[in-house]
């Protein structure tokens, strides 16, 4: 097969730019001949941050954040409720609900959410170490933070179901959230009042 570029070296970096999310080869491209035009410290510095990331980066063994050290700083913050536990989608959640400066409790992570169809099952996520953590006991309220899809509505569903045998309070926002809408495309605002009004769970 002829190669695309004449350099080879050009095309392994179209390449690899290219399985970035939301890249496609034009904007690989664009980006590759953009970076043959700084210093090459500028290529050097972004190429070690990426590596810094990749293997700096851990999940926190207690709420599953990205964090730098074993335990993420929300959760290392002793002046933070740690008998409330928000539970949300991804990452980028906790982000989210941070950037509000409303809510001042502990996060728990799944990874995702129940979806058979994409074939992610609830042993997939971190659902269990969820369910260790309220059991241990000293959780007063738990809240279901997930987005208003089906897949997020099942996996509050499905949480519901074992946590409700527990002491802890289950809670869910309110619906100031559009359905189908995601956490993370919801602007602050809509999130606090979501969060500040949240809801016992209901079936």
């Amino acid at each position: 097969m002829e190669r695309e570029f004449e350099s080879t070296l050009l095309e392994n970096a179209v390449g690899e730019l290219s399985r970035l999310p939301g890249i496609g080869r034009k904007t690989a491209l664009r980006l590759a001949l953009h970076l043959l035009r700084q210093e090459e410290k500028t290529s050097d510095s972004l190429g070690q941050a990426i590596i810094d990331l990749r293997h700096g980066i851990r999940y926190c063994h207690e709420c599953h954040n990205i964090s730098e050290t074993d335990t993420c700083p929300i959760c290392a913050d002793m002046t933070r409720d740690h008998r409330t536990i928000c539970v949300v989608e991804t990452v980028k959640d906790v982000m989210s609900f941070e950037s509000t400066r409303q809510y001042t409790g502990v996060y728990h992570v799944l990874g995702g959410v129940i979806s058979p169809m994409d074939g992610i099952s609830p042993d997939q996520l971190q659902i269990s170490s969820l369910i260790e953590r309220v059991a241990a006991g000293d959780i007063d309220e738990v809240i279901l933070a997930l987005s208003a899809t089906m897949e997020g509505d099942t996996t509050n569903y499905y949480l519901y179901r074992r946590l409700s045998s527990l002491p802890a309070k289950v809670t869910q926002l309110a619906r100031g959230i559009s359905v189908a809408g995601e956490i993370q495309y919801t602007d602050e605002l809509t999130l606090a009042r979501s969060l500040i009004n949240r809801t016992p769970f209901s079936i």
